[in-house]
C-alpha cells in the first residue's frame, strides 16, 4: 500500500501540471481580454500598466512566473508567506485567490457533503431493496425514479422545488446561507442525481453479488436474510460505488454553479463562473487546481478503501 502511495505521489505533480497547463492555454485563447470589459474601459497606458504589475504582459512570463511562485515551503517555514500562493485576483483586486477560495470553499464542501450524505442515506438501501425485490412494483418505481433524477437538468429540480417549497407552500426559505432551512433545498436539489446514480450502481452489484456461490452458502449456513444482504452481499456490491464516490465526492464538494446560483449561496462556483466571464485569469487557474487536487485526493482515498474493504485486491493494480 505505502508503494503505491509512493507511487501515486511523484505521478500527481506531474498531473496537477498538465492540467494547470491545458487550462492556462484555454484561458489565453479564449476571446476577451481582462481589463477590456465593455463596462470598465480603461485607458490603454493603464492597462499596460495593470498587465505589467500582474506579470501579463507576456504569457509565457506569466505562465513561469506564476507556476515558480505557486508552492513556497520555505517562506511558509520561515512565516513569511502561504505554502501555496494562487495569486492576486485580477477583477477583484482588493482580494487574492488564496482569500477568496479559503472563504467560499467551506460553503460549497459544506453543500457538498450534505447532498452527498443524502445520497447515500437514500440511494444504498434504494438500490439494496431494489435488487432483493427484482421485478417488483418497488424496483420498477425505484428504476423510475432513478432514470428521472439522472436526466432533469439541477436548474429544472431547483426551480421546480423553489417554487413549490418557498413560493407555493412558502415553508422554506427562498435562499441564502447560514441556516439549516437555507440548506434543505439546495442539498436535495443537489443530491438528486448522485442519488440516481448510487441507487443504479448498489442495485447492478447487489444483483451480481446475489447470485454468487459464497451467498448461497452463506444461506445454506441458517444466516438470517438480513445478515446476507447487509452484512455479505452488500460488502462486495458496495465496490462499484465507491468507484464513483471518488470523484463524485469531489465534484459535489466544490459545489454547483447552477444549484449555488438559484439558490444564491456564496459558493466556489459561483467564484469561478465569474472569474471565466470577467477572464480573471489567476482565480480561474487557482480554483482549477484546487478542483484537480481534491480529485486527485479521493481517487487515491478510493483505491486505498478498495484494499481495506477487500484485501484480496491489490491496491498497485487497482
Amino acid at each position: 500500500m505505502w508503494r503505491h502511495i509512493a507511487k501515486r505521489l511523484i505521478i500527481y505533480p506531474m498531473l496537477l501540471w498538465t492540467v494547470y497547463t491545458v487550462t492556462f492555454l484555454m484561458a489565453i485563447v479564449a476571446p476577451g481580454e481582462p481589463f477590456k470589459q465593455s463596462e470598465r474601459n480603461i485607458d490603454a497606458n493603464l492597462q499596460n500598466a495593470l498587465l505589467a504589475q500582474y506579470h501579463a504582459d507576456n504569457n509565457w512570463n506569466f505562465y513561469w512566473y506564476y507556476l515558480g511562485n505557486l508552492f513556497n515551503p520555505i517562506d511558509a517555514y520561515k512565516g513569511e508567506g502561504p505554502l501555496v500562493d494562487l495569486g492576486p485576483s485580477w477583477d477583484n483586486r482588493d482580494w487574492n485567490c488564496n482569500t477568496i477560495i479559503a472563504e467560499s470553499f467551506p460553503v460549497s464542501a459544506g453543500l457538498g457533503l450534505t447532498s452527498m450524505m443524502i445520497a447515500c442515506l437514500i440511494g444504498i438501501p434504494v438500490g439494496v431493496l431494489g435488487a432483493v425485490k427484482r421485478d417488483s412494483i418497488f424496483d420498477h418505481g425505484s428504476l423510475a425514479l432513478a432514470l428521472i433524477g439522472i436526466s432533469l437538468p439541477t436548474f429544472v429540480t431547483g426551480i421546480s422545488l423553489l417554487i413549490l417549497f418557498a413560493i407555493f407552500w412558502d415553508v422554506l426559505p427562498v435562499g441564502g446561507w447560514g441556516t439549516v432551512k437555507q440548506l434543505i433545498l439546495p442539498a436535495i436539489t443537489l443530491s438528486l442525481p448522485f442519488t440516481a446514480y448510487i441507487a443504479r450502481l448498489t442495485r447492478l452489484g447487489m444483483l451480481d453479488i446475489l447470485e454468487s456461490d459464497y451467498i448461497r452458502t452463506a444461506r445454506a449456513k441458517g444466516l438470517s436474510e438480513q445478515t446476507v444482504i447487509w452484512k455479505h452481499a452488500l460488502k462486495n456490491a458496495f465496490l462499484p460505488v465507491l468507484s464513483f464516490l471518488g470523484p463524485a465526492t469531489a465534484g459535489i464538494m466544490t459545489g454547483s454553479f447552477v444549484v449555488e446560483s438559484i439558490f444564491n449561496i456564496p459558493g466556489i462556483g459561483q467564484h469561478f463562473v465569474n472569474a471565466v466571464l470577467s477572464r480573471d485569469r489567476t482565480l480561474i487557474l487557482g480554483t482549477v487546481l484546487v478542483f484537480s487536487t481534491l480529485i486527485i485526493f479521493f481517487n487515491l482515498l478510493v483505491d486505498i478503501t478498495y484494499s481495506l474493504i477487500d484485501p484480496r485486491i491489490e491496491v498497485d493494480k487497482a
